[in-house]
């Protein structure tokens, strides 16, 4: 028996053609290369922009609490380099005055004096001794 197809005119992997061999066939369109590139870089901007975006976050967040380690170094230099006539415990807030270019910590607060009130100190600030033995400003003087 002789077949009537024309070997010419007959692909022998019909599945690997870029378009369709019979008339049932799936309709394979070409894709839109630049349309796909669009796509994926907007989506690929939209994702390294959210994560951008978060560390930005995360790095100002990690500014603003060296920012604070570093008022407590401060404050604790000072407060250290102040005359104390007590054992300050920890978790206790005390008081930071000066006199003379002299820091005084004090366990009575600047509302707490009355009456018998030491007008030559001036109030600097509420402070706490925390249990890393550094100070944190709880409440400062009005400038």
């Amino acid at each position: 028996m002789i077949n009537p197809i024309d070997k010419d005119k007959v692909a022998e992997n019909p599945g690997l053609l870029p378009y369709p061999h019979t008339i049932g066939s799936f309709v394979v369109r070409p894709e839109d290369v630049g349309k796909l590139k669009s796509r994926a870089l907007s989506s690929m901007y939209e994702q390294t922009n959210s994560h951008l975006l978060q560390i930005q976050k995360q790095v100002e967040l990690l500014a603003r609490q060296a920012s604070e380690i570093q008022n407590r170094i401060q404050i604790s230099e000072i407060v250290y380099q102040a005359k104390i006539s007590f054992e300050p415990f920890v978790g206790q807030t005390y008081h930071l005055y000066k006199k003379n270019n002299v820091h005084f910590l004090m366990m009575v607060g600047p509302n707490e004096w009355g009456r018998s009130k030491n007008i030559d100190l001036e109030f600097i600030s509420s402070v706490k001794l925390l249990s890393d033995h550094t100070w944190l400003i709880i409440l400062e003087k009005d400038n």
